[in-house]
C-alpha cells in the first residue's frame, strides 16, 4: 500500500506502523510530499512522525478508531458489499430531512438509525441530510468541531456503519446528503498545523485563523478539502454535500474555492453517471452563490434560505428580537416577499447589521429549488437558550407553506410529529478546562439577554444530550399522530400536483390580508391564518379543498372565501382545474 503525506517543512518523515518504524522518501513529482510503499491491510494502525516528533494521525486518515488524538487506521474502501448500484437522486423535486446521528435515537449510532428508515420512507422524504460525522473529541457533540475531515466519528459506528446506513437508505429509495465543515476545525484534536500551512493569519474568522485558501501553500490545502469532498461522494455513495457557512471561507484568489469545488463535483458526477449536488449555507443573500459558473457564479446547486425561515418564524411566534426585528416589523408580508422573491434582504436595510444587505434574485433565471425552505433547523432551534422547538399548532400552518412553496423543502428531525423533546447545544470535550470555558461562554451569552445562568443547560452535562434525543413513543400519541398525518399528506400532495413541482419563482403569487396569507401556484392555493383568532380569507377563484386543518370550511356566497380557525391552514385547488392522474388523498378534519 502507498502511504503518502504532505509535510513541506519537515526534514524527516517516518511512519509508525505494525512492524516498526519506516522512513518515507520524497515524492519526486510533488514538492513537499513524502511517500513509502509498505504492506498493510484493512484495519492496520499507523501514525506519522515529523523530524523525530510525537506520533500524529494522518491528515487524510479514513479512520480514527481511538478518536482524533489516536493512531489512524487503513480502510479498504472496496471491501464493503453494496447491495446494488445506486442511480442517484437529483435535487429538483427533493424533500430533505436534517438528521443528527447522535440524537436521532437514544443509542446514537448509524445502525440504530437504520431501524427508523421505514418511518422516513413512509413520511415521503427523498433525502436525509446528515449533520457532520467527522471525528471530534469525546462521544457526543453537534459535529461542527470535527478535526479529521476524511474519517467517520467512531462512536457513531465508523466508516463501515456509515456505509451500512447509506446502503439501507438507498434500499428505501432515499438519498443521503452530508453536512461538511471546511471553514474551521475544532478547538481540540486538530493535528494539521505541524504538517503544513493549513491555516493562515492573513484572515480571521469567528473560530480564529482562517483555513488557508489563498496564502502560500493554499494549492495543497484546497486540494485537501476538495479531495475530502469527492471522497465522501465517491466512497460513501452520497448524493450531495451541504457546505457549512461558506461566507466564512475567505478566499481572495481569482478562482474562488467554491467554484473550483463545484467544478470538481460536477466532473465526478459525469464520471460516475449519477447526479451530485452541493448546498451552501450562506448569509450573504448573494445570487452568485448558486449562479452557474458560465454566468459568473460559483456554481453551487442550492443554498439554505434563512430569510424565509426568519419571516416564517416571526409570523408564527411574534418574536422580534435580534435578527428577527426587520421580519417582525414587516409581518406576514415578509413571508410573502420571500415566497415570491427568495430573499427578504435583497439590498434593503438590515437593522441587525446596521447596513444594507443582499442582492435581488432574478426570478426569471433562478429556479425555486435552488433555495432550501424550512421551518426549523439545528441552528435555529439549538442556538436558542433552551433549545425549544415550535409547538404542533405553530408547525401545521408553517409546514403548509414550506411544502407547497417553490423552494426545496427541508424538515428537522422530529418536526414532522411536533417533537416535544428540545434540541440543545451539547459538547463532550475531554479537556476539562476547555469544557468549562464553553459552559461559561454559553451561559454568559444568554445572561446578556436576560437569562439566569442556571437556566441555560450545561453543554458538558451528559443530560443535555440525553434530553435532545427524539422520543420515538411520541408519534403514536394523538396530537403528534395528527400532525404526522398532516406532514405525510402535504408531502404526498407535493409529489402528486404538477403545479407544486414547477420551479419558476416568477409564477408564484402571495397575497396578505391582516394576519393571513394566500399562496398561489398554478391552480393550487395555500391559505394560512397566523393569528390566534378565526379569520375569513377571500379566494381569487372558487376552490375545492384538498387538505385542511380542523375547523376550516369554505364559505357560501357570491365571493369565494374560506373560514380558517386560529392558526388554521388549508390547501385548495381551483374548481375546474385539471386533476392529476391519481385521484390523490383528501384530508379534512
Amino acid at each position: 500500500m502507498l502511504f503518502e503525506v504532505w509535510a513541506p517543512n519537515a526534514q524527516r518523515v517516518e511512519i509508525l506502523i505494525d512492524d516498526g518504524t519506516h522512513r518515507l522518501g520524497h515524492d519526486p513529482a510533488r514538492a513537499g510530499w513524502w511517500q513509502a510503499e509498505l504492506p498493510a491491510a484493512d484495519g492496520t494502525r499507523y501514525a506519522y512522525s515529523l523530524d523525530g516528533g510525537p506520533p500524529l494521525p494522518d491528515p487524510r486518515s479514513r479512520r480514527q478508531p481511538d478518536g482524533p488524538d489516536g493512531s489512524s487506521a487503513v480502510v479498504d474502501q472496496d471491501a464493503f458489499d453494496w447491495t446494488a448500484p445506486w442511480p442517484g437522486r437529483a435535487l429538483p423535486g427533493a424533500v430533505l430531512y436534517e438528521l443528527h446521528v447522535g440524537t436521532f435515537t437514544p443509542e446514537g449510532t448509524f445502525d440504530a438509525a437504520i431501524e427508523r428508515l421505514p418511518h422516513l420512507a413512509r413520511l415521503g422524504v427523498t433525502h436525509i441530510e446528515l449533520m457532520p460525522v467527522c471525528p471530534f473529541p469525546g462521544t457526543n457533540g453537534w459535529g461542527y468541531e470535527g478535526v479529521s475531515l476524511w474519517a467517520v466519528h467512531e462512536p457513531y459506528g465508523g466508516p463501515e456503519a456509515m456505509k451500512r446506513f447509506v446502503d439501507a437508505a438507498h434500499q428505501h429509495c432515499v438519498g443521503v446528503v452530508l453536512d461538511v465543515v471546511h471553514n474551521h476545525l475544532g478547538p481540540s484534536g486538530n493535528h494539521l498545523p505541524p504538517f503544513g500551512p493549513y491555516f493562515t493569519d492573513l484572515h480571521h474568522t469567528p473560530w480564529g485563523d482562517a483555513v488557508n485558501l489563498d496564502a502560500p501553500g493554499s494549492d495543497e490545502v484546497r486540494d485537501f478539502l476538495i479531495g475530502s469532498a469527492l471522497a465522501w461522494l465517491r466512497d460513501y455513495r452520497l448524493d450531495g454535500l451541504r457546505l457549512d457557512a461558506v461566507h466564512a471561507l475567505v478566499d481572495t484568489r481569482a478562482l474562488h474555492f467554491l467554484e473550483e469545488l463545484s467544478t470538481a463535483v460536477d466532473g465526478l458526477s459525469a464520471a460516475l453517471g449519477r447526479p451530485l449536488f452541493l448546498i451552501g449555507e450562506s448569509d450573504l443573500n448573494d445570487p452568485r452563490t448558486t449562479a452557474p459558473r458560465e454566468a459568473g457564479g460559483l456554481g453551487l446547486h442550492a443554498q439554505w434560505n434563512d430569510d424565509f425561515h426568519h419571516a416564517l418564524h416571526t409570523a408564527v411566534t411574534g418574536e422580534a428580537q435580534g435578527y428577527y426585528a426587520d421580519f417582525a416589523a414587516a409581518g406576514p408580508a415578509a413571508v410573502a416577499k420571500t415566497l415570491t422573491g427568495g430573499f427578504f434582504h435583497d439590498g434593503s436595510w438590515s437593522s441587525f447589521r446596521g447596513r444594507h444587505h443582499g442582492r435581488p434574485l432574478d426570478r426569471a433565471l433562478v429556479p425555486g429549488h435552488r433555495l432550501l425552505g424550512y421551518t426549523q433547523t439545528h441552528d435555529q432551534i439549538g442556538n436558542r437558550a433552551t433549545g425549544d422547538r415550535l409547538a404542533p399548532d405553530q408547525l401545521a400552518g408553517a409546514a403548509a407553506l414550506v411544502l407547497t412553496s417553490a423552494f426545496t423543502p427541508m424538515l428537522f428531525m422530529g418536526e414532522e410529529w411536533g417533537a416535544g423533546t428540545p434540541w440543545q447545544f451539547f459538547t463532550d470535550h475531554d479537556d476539562a478546562e476547555l469544557g468549562a470555558a464553553i459552559t461559561r461562554g454559553r451561559r454568559r451569552e444568554f445572561a446578556a439577554h436576560g437569562w439566569a445562568e442556571e437556566d441555560v443547560p450545561d453543554p458538558q452535562d451528559p443530560a443535555t444530550r440525553d434530553r435532545s434525543c427524539l422520543d420515538w413513543a411520541e408519534p403514536d400519541k394523538p396530537v403528534h399522530r395528527e400532525l404526522l398525518d398532516w406532514y405525510r399528506a402535504l408531502i404526498a400532495l407535493r409529489r402528486a400536483e404538477p403545479a407544486l413541482s414547477d420551479p419558476q419563482l416568477e409564477t408564484v403569487a402571495a397575497t396578505v390580508g391582516g394576519r393571513t396569507l394566500r399562496l398561489a401556484r398554478g391552480p393550487i392555493r395555500t391559505v394560512v391564518n397566523f393569528s390566534d383568532a378565526p379569520a375569513r380569507v377571500p379566494l381569487d377563484v372558487p376552490c375545492e379543498v384538498l387538505l385542511a386543518r380542523p375547523g376550516c370550511k369554505l364559505l357560501p356566497g357570491a365571493e369565494p372565501a374560506i373560514q380558517l380557525p386560529a392558526r388554521g391552514a388549508a390547501v385548495l385547488r381551483a374548481e375546474g382545474a385539471a386533476v392529476p392522474g391519481a385521484e390523490g388523498a383528501t384530508v379534512n378534519g
